[in-house]
């Protein structure tokens, strides 16, 4: 069997969750670069197995975080109708610098992707080009000690627009630690490398048995150790 260079969480004869590394692509074109999808083929043939892998929901190429896949057609299509319906529970935490406006809230916005640069800008509602982005927040911890002040945010993807999280907290003054696409410079402290977020609860109902799916991990960059909060207590914002 083939070397697999991330956690598998959770595998069945339809579906298959595991945990996406930071800095490998949920899906690329480029040629000769490895991305989850062709990974998990690769797994699947190993196996003997038919080396289909159904793409449900991405996840930005720097970001760790749990990630499901379908294993045929029909099970793809059913997770990706759970998605659309907005029955997928995501939450994220997140490492920003700066202050938020409240210690919990929503963030509303209307996102607009630039294709040529790969990065996104806050629109207004009119905008033909521009799509509805949501997602609710809290802030568990701030750190006073940094310049400037840094938090730990857990937040609730209610939508899944490009960067969406990245954009809508560098817009309200809090970009995320290492985010030097939205308005962060570049680490400076070895100990701040790497983008601070990451994918670390996902939920959502198994397509065939309906058993409600659950799984949660612990962030593994350094940016978030030293926060000391209760890790399996992420419940939904």
């Amino acid at each position: 069997m083939a070397f697999v260079p991330f956690q598998i969480l959770y595998e069945d004869a339809n579906i298959l969750v595991c945990v996406k590394p930071a800095g490998i692509a949920a899906e690329t074109k480029k040629a000769g670069q490895q991305d989850m999808a062709s990974l998990l083929r690769n797994y699947r043939h190993s196996k003997g197995e038919e080396p289909y892998i159904g793409l449900v929901h991405r996840l930005d190429q720097p970001v760790e975080g749990i990630m499901a896949f379908g294993k045929n057609t029909q099970c793809t299509a059913a997770l990706c109708r759970q998605l659309t319906q907005g029955a997928f529970l995501k939450i994220y935490l997140a490492a920003a610098e700066g202050t938020l406006p409240a210690d919990k809230g929503c963030m509303l916005d209307y996102l607009k992707k630039d294709g040529r640069t790969n990065t996104t800008i806050v629109s207004h509602p009119g905008d033909p080009k521009a799509k509805k982005a949501k997602l609710r927040y809290e802030v568990l911890k701030t750190d006073t000690k940094t310049h400037p002040v840094q938090s730990l945010v857990k937040i609730q993807l209610l939508t899944g627009r490009h960067h969406q999280i990245r954009v809508q907290m560098a817009s309200r003054g809090a970009p995320l630690v290492g985010d030097a696409k939205y308005g962060r410079k570049p680490a400076s402290n070895t100990s701040d490398s790497g983008l601070g977020l990451c994918a670390c609860v996902l939920e959502f109902k198994h397509p065939f048995s309906k058993e409600d799916m659950r799984f949660q991990i612990v962030p593994s960059q350094a940016i978030f150790k030293k926060y000391q909060i209760n890790w399996g207590g992420l419940e939904n914002t």
